[in-house]
């Protein structure tokens, strides 16, 4: 088997000011990873494979409805999660071979109020450090729901839960983390973060997910979920970071 994390790790593709940005504020926006001529394809791609999503994948929240397995909804999704920024931006946070634990469809719905920030992983979980990834199907701005990030939030020890009555300061002291459609946000799973709310009459949609350490068990099981056709296309750094 090729030593992909070395593969990847050795790689040129994320820039020294992107790497502080992780470290320091915990976030990076990673612009125009999707080419311009495809994201027409892949915005009628997730609107189609929404349209299709069964009951069993379907979750319809108070702000966002959520599709999962958005590794088997066509071969327009393949190249997002190997995109080589985001995988080096894994090896360098998660500092050991990884996977793809989950990839999920997310429309903010219309009309929405933000959410209150929250973490992925508590920075005080000594199991395994988490990579998050959202990628934007359309703009995200400040007006249409783009995701708010409380920057350096990572390195203190308690998520927004436990803050109290210090919350409303740190809740003051976001950023949001704007960019083009086809640009790619990847964040440390400790940083605190949530939606900003979408004020217009419009939908604003992501396809996101999360890395973990290879030897720990994933949010989906992709051995299970992956369908033929799926599996006839996949090449081997695919494989390997789908972990079959």
């Amino acid at each position: 088997m090729a030593d992909w994390f070395r593969t990847i790790t050795a790689g040129r593709e994320l820039s020294a000011k992107a790497i502080q940005s992780l470290d320091d504020a915990g976030f990076v926006v990673i612009p125009r990873v999707i080419p311009p001529d495809r994201l027409a394809q892949l915005s009628a791609a997730y609107d189609s494979a929404i349209a299709s999503a069964t009951s069993d994948d379907l979750r319809v929240g108070s702000t966002t409805t959520r599709v999962h397995d958005f590794v088997n909804r066509g071969s327009e999704f393949d190249e997002l999660y190997v995109c080589q920024p985001l995988l080096k931006a894994c090896s360098h946070v998660i500092g050991q071979p990884f996977k793809l634990s989950s990839m999920l469809a997310r429309t903010l719905r219309p009309h929405t109020q933000a959410r209150r920030l929250h973490v992925d992983f508590q920075p005080d979980e000594k199991r395994y450090p988490l990579v998050s990834f959202i990628f934007m199907i359309d703009d995200f701005r400040s007006d249409n729901g783009a995701t708010q990030f409380s920057p350096g939030s990572h390195h203190r020890p308690a998520p927004p839960e436990s803050t109290k009555g210090h919350f409303a300061k740190y809740e003051t002291q976001t950023v949001h983390a704007c960019g083009q459609a086809g640009s790619v946000i990847v964040f440390n799973g400790s940083v605190w973060h949530g939606h900003s709310a979408n004020t217009t009459g419009a939908p604003r949609r992501s396809i996101q997910g999360a890395f973990i350490p290879r030897a720990v068990p994933a949010g989906t099981d992709f051995s299970i979920r992956m369908g033929s056709e799926t599996l006839a296309r996949l090449g081997s750094l695919a494989r390997y970071i789908l972990a079959l």
